[in-house]
């Protein structure tokens, strides 16, 4: 098997465990399995980082989402109290399935649309540049500032959040 053949593979690897892990965290009765899929979901989106010759950014995927987010979320879900059975969820209507279909699949199109109508320059296969970690650094901290501290803002918010569905649950009791 050669080396383009394998990374076809693993693209296809990864893809079904990102759509897997995200069908799980839709269709998930439980906050608690919900939780489960977004963390396949990401460790999937980390294995993409890696097909991409980019290991310090599934790294951080890793850290930041998995290590951090993630935490985060299944502490709120435990100071909100959320059962394993599932008591959380509401029955979901035809209505509200058709619109988030519908809601799913505008982007998914826009999306297939781009990707089919733009024409590849070559048909050769791109090899990634590999950066060091010491140009990353300095990029993020020049040019890609805005979106490094956008990590901490969404580091943030989730542990607000976390705080504040624990404090609103005590209060209701």
């Amino acid at each position: 098997m050669d080396t383009q053949s394998a990374a076809h593979l693993l693209f296809i690897v990864y893809a079904i465990v990102v759509l897997g892990g995200g069908i799980m965290a839709v269709v998930a009765k439980s906050l608690v399995r919900a939780l489960v899929g977004l963390v396949l979901t990401l460790f999937g989106v980390a294995g993409m980082y890696l097909l991409m010759a980019a290991p310090f950014m599934a790294l951080m995927q890793i850290l930041i989402y998995v290590g951090a987010v993630v935490v985060l979320i299944f502490f709120s879900i435990m100071l909100t109290n959320a059962t394993s059975r599932g008591d959380e969820a509401k029955p979901r209507s035809g209505l509200r399935i058709f619109l988030a279909l519908v809601a799913a699949a505008i982007p998914a199109g826009l999306l297939a649309l781009v990707a089919w109508t733009q024409s590849t320059a070559t048909d050769a296969v791109q090899t990634p540049v590999e950066i060091s970690i010491d140009q990353l650094g300095k990029a993020l901290l020049n040019e890609y500032v805005l979106a490094f501290e956008l990590i901490s803002v969404v580091l943030f918010v989730a542990m607000a959040g976390a705080v504040l569905l624990g404090f609103e649950r005590r209060k209701s009791k």
